[in-house]
């Protein structure tokens, strides 16, 4: 137990406070041109009206907020719960957002004038993941919670159309299979159907077919069994294989070709939270509890580069291009460029930065804006969050 006299610093471990020490050090690096929020980012996603710099970010503080990546002046807020919000996506028509929430519910606002639209209840416990797709002339959300339930529901009327059993514990992630979605075809035929990926707490990843008047698991008494423990994230790539991000320190390439078993196996270490892909360089991105941002050949699995900026776990991730942001619980947005010359930029000031520790150097920015306690957490909150994040 540490014999601080702070009186900050009572009940707290040795360990503890060299814990926080190191972050708080670590924090005052700029590396990633961060932009600072005021509360936890539990989730991210791209703003589809601007593919080039522009995201939504879901906040502890119960929050989405609309982030310009490259600037941290213009900041739109959209408000109403009151618990953290963890997961977001995009209407269709990308005129309305949805924000699944601690209080079980799905919020939704028009994109435009931030009004409040219909709230979505029918989940038992926290809503962890949505996606959103159009059925004929119908939008839907489907959603994932922590009851291991997947509901399929009428953005409309707010009815729910299918609820989905099969897991056995939480459903932490979903994915739309793009080989059997094409929005354009589904307005045309209201009879399409298409197939979404789920993953678990249970390790399990199922799939199931989602159409208007029915919805059905495929292959139910044989889920796909990739990792050891939690699946946090899926990702699917150009060419329809499935990359995934686990508790159990991996992140897994699913080939289609090969009935969704195991292609690539990357190694990341610590809980890989998410993971994403630069079509145009050939990389795949990880991030996790780590705090590290690692880039690997997408065909060999071989580590190219890792960036440092964030000191704490690292929540999500999206691509731009070759420019990767990523989100964390550390309140910050940060941009990294996956470009070869980029990169070998940022392993140079790396080395020389290391060789100024080496030395005795201080190697920290001058300047450091603080992060502001807007949207701060009560203890027990604090303790429901890190349970929500080491889920599985």
């Amino acid at each position: 137990m540490s014999t601080s006299k702070d009186p900050d610093h009572f009940f707290q471990t040795t360990d503890s406070l060299a814990e926080s020490e190191r972050k708080s050090l670590k924090s005052e690096n700029k590396n990633g041109n961060p932009v600072r929020l005021r509360s936890k980012i539990l989730a991210v996603t791209a703003d589809p009206s601007c593919p080039r710099d522009t995201i939504f970010v879901a906040t502890s503080g119960g929050n989405v907020i609309r982030v310009m990546v490259d600037t941290d002046e213009e900041k739109v807020l959209y408000k109403g719960p009151t618990t953290p919000v963890t997961c977001i996506a995009i209407s269709p028509d990308g005129q309305m957002i949805f924000a699944g929430c601690w209080d079980k519910t799905i919020w939704s606002w028009s994109l435009v004038d931030r009004k409040q639209l219909l709230r979505y209840r029918g989940h038992t416990d926290f809503v962890k993941c949505i996606i959103t797709a159009r059925l004929g002339l119908t939008d839907v959300i489907v959603s994932g919670g922590a009851d291991a339930s997947i509901i399929v529901w009428d953005v409309e009327t707010g009815k729910r159309i299918h609820v989905l059993k099969g897991h056995t514990r939480g459903v932490l992630n979903l994915a739309i299979d793009p080989l059997t979605y094409d929005i354009d075809d589904n307005i045309k035929d209201a009879s399409k159907d298409f197939t979404i990926f789920s993953a678990g707490s249970d390790r399990e990843i199922r799939r199931w077919r989602i159409g208007m008047e029915k919805a059905e698991q495929l292959d139910a008494e044989q889920p796909i069994l990739a990792h050891e423990t939690s699946v946090y994230a899926l990702r699917f790539d150009a060419d329809g294989d499935l990359w995934t991000a686990s508790a159990d320190g991996t992140t897994k390439c699913l080939s289609r070709s090969h009935a969704f078993q195991p292609d690539v196996t990357i190694k990341h270490g610590d809980y890989v939270r998410a993971v994403t892909i630069d079509e145009i360089g050939g990389h795949v991105v990880t991030a996790g509890r780590s705090e590290d941002i690692k880039v690997w050949d997408r065909g060999s699995g071989d580590l190219i580069h890792v960036f440092d900026g964030h000191f704490d776990e690292v929540s999500g991730l999206v691509m731009f291009g070759q420019r990767c942001v990523s989100v964390g619980i550390d309140c910050t947005v940060r941009t990294w460029s996956l470009k070869t010359k980029d990169m070998q930029d940022a392993r140079r000031k790396q080395e020389v930065d290391q060789q100024r520790r080496m030395a005795g150097e201080d190697v920290v920015d001058d300047q450091h804006k603080e992060t502001l306690a807007e949207g701060g957490l009560t203890e027990e909150e604090e303790r429901d969050l890190a349970e929500l994040m080491q889920d599985d």
